[in-house]
């Protein structure tokens, strides 16, 4: 008698799962890396990892209709004769007209405006439609200079020296040819329709005793007046929020590697940097050990999605929290009524990355004419600040049903995670213990 294994269902591997083999096959029909835009794909301990401990006989909570729970925030007290004074906690990210349409850019601008808060220039310089409508504007002063000169520099309310990103910490942008329109071109002072690349560092600066020094030139051609943040890539975000304030920063900002990119390689991406969880403890944690939390200001981005997860920022000590992908999507971006247009570019509605290649069909990440006209300015930015109010509102919500008549009254303490690793990260307890990993026993 012949016996038989019963048939078995094939089983892929894990490691090479049907996305790596795909890349496999990619490289070696190309001989190239793949480059895309956006932030980390791949799964990583975020915000969702934790939860707040409303009130219940412990603690009170306020009534959400009647009483007041504060949002506001002032960004660069600490040297800035005009610090900036913002409604609400959230501002809009850098991001470059050249990677982000003109209107696109106008549309940032106006919403956050409508909401109180501020928007930033990215590499490239300052459009007179950004400037016209953005009440606060920080202008970029990056390692490529593109766009940089003293005008701008001055008629912006504060200066952000951007150190590094969280997509690409250690690495420079790029900026492929055909985004290069004679008007990017101009600004940026290269050739139409050549690719370009930014560079990874500052041309005139190797360390924080020269940061110090670009920082005093800078307070010096603005007369003191402005804020000057220092933004890093949340790679060693204890060290270089330290190392920034030494330097003389009034505001640090760290971004983690769920922040977006315009384009870089996307083993960059996915394989560079730390999560923005693991970011903002040790970052919080320097600042109160040089007695600088709260007088310098720590700005967090990358991922941030909704009113919960600036709760959930603030809580562990951030002053202000950073949006750009969420923004992007506000604007209109991915947007599925465009599906067909990206089923033709070989992709789908929520997972178009290709923003380098300038064919966004929802005209917000190309220099494209006619795909620009769709997006609608004033619209756009009316749906940006309405969704900066829900963010705000649910926001205070969670704040309120804490007991805190702000959200910067948001501590650890209200806060539990629900696996080891957030709990370690967050340095907070594991839900139903008062275990924090690598801090106490159980």
């Amino acid at each position: 008698m012949t016996y038989r294994n019963p048939p078995t269902t094939p089983r892929k591997s894990a490691t090479f799962d049907d996305y790596t083999l795909s890349e496999i096959r990619r490289a070696a029909a190309t001989g190239i890396y793949d480059i895309r835009g956006a932030g980390a794909k791949r799964k990583l301990p975020h915000f969702d990892d934790l939860l707040f401990l409303g009130a219940s006989i412990s603690r009170y909570p306020l009534e959400g209709y009647r009483e007041r729970c504060d949002t506001s925030v002032v960004l660069g007290s600490r040297h800035a004769k005009k610090p900036i004074e913002l409604k609400i906690p959230i501002t809009i990210a850098g991001m470059s007209f050249g990677s982000l349409s003109g209107p696109a850019k106008e549309a940032l601008g106006r919403g956050a405006t409508l909401s109180g808060t501020s928007t930033t220039t990215g590499d490239g310089g300052m459009t007179e439609e950004e400037r016209g409508h953005s009440k606060q504007l920080v202008y970029q002063y990056l390692p490529s200079r593109y766009g940089m000169n003293l005008r701008d520099l001055r008629r912006a309310d504060a200066i952000e020296v951007v150190v590094g990103q969280g997509a690409k910490p250690g690495g420079g942008g790029m900026l492929l040819g055909q985004k290069i329109s004679d008007r990017v071109a101009e600004m940026r002072t290269l050739p139409k329709g050549i690719d370009q690349r930014s560079a990874s560092r500052h041309p005139d600066w190797t360390g924080p005793d020269d940061l110090e020094i670009k920082i005093l030139e800078l307070r010096e051609i603005t007369d003191w007046e402005k804020p000057i943040y220092v933004k890093v890539g949340g790679a060693r975000p204890y060290y270089d929020t330290a190392l920034a304030v030494k330097a003389g920063a009034d505001v640090v900002v760290v971004d983690g590697m769920q922040g977006g990119t315009a384009a870089t390689q996307e083993v960059f991406i996915e394989n560079v940097g730390q999560p923005t969880l693991a970011c903002i403890r040790p970052a919080v944690q320097a600042l109160q050990d040089l007695g600088m939390h709260r007088k310098v200001q720590l700005i967090v981005s990358g991922g941030i999605r909704n009113g919960a997860d600036v709760a959930k920022a603030l809580a562990l000590g951030v002053d202000a929290v950073s949006i750009g992908t969420a923004a992007l999507v506000a604007l209109g971006d991915n947007d599925p009524r465009w599906e067909a247009e990206y089923n033709e570019l070989g992709t789908t509605s929520g997972a178009y990355d290709d923003w380098h290649e300038g064919k966004d069909p929802a005209g917000i990440t190309t220099q494209d004419p006619e795909l620009m006209k769709r997006v609608d300015p004033i619209a756009a930015g009316r749906r940006l600040a309405n969704y900066l109010k829900v963010m705000t509102l649910e926001a205070q919500t969670i704040a309120r049903a804490c007991g805190k008549n702000s959200l910067h009254n948001l501590e650890p303490e209200d806060l539990v995670a629900l696996t080891i690793e957030a709990a370690a990260m967050a340095g907070v307890p594991l839900a139903g213990t008062n275990w924090i990993p690598g801090k106490n026993t159980f």
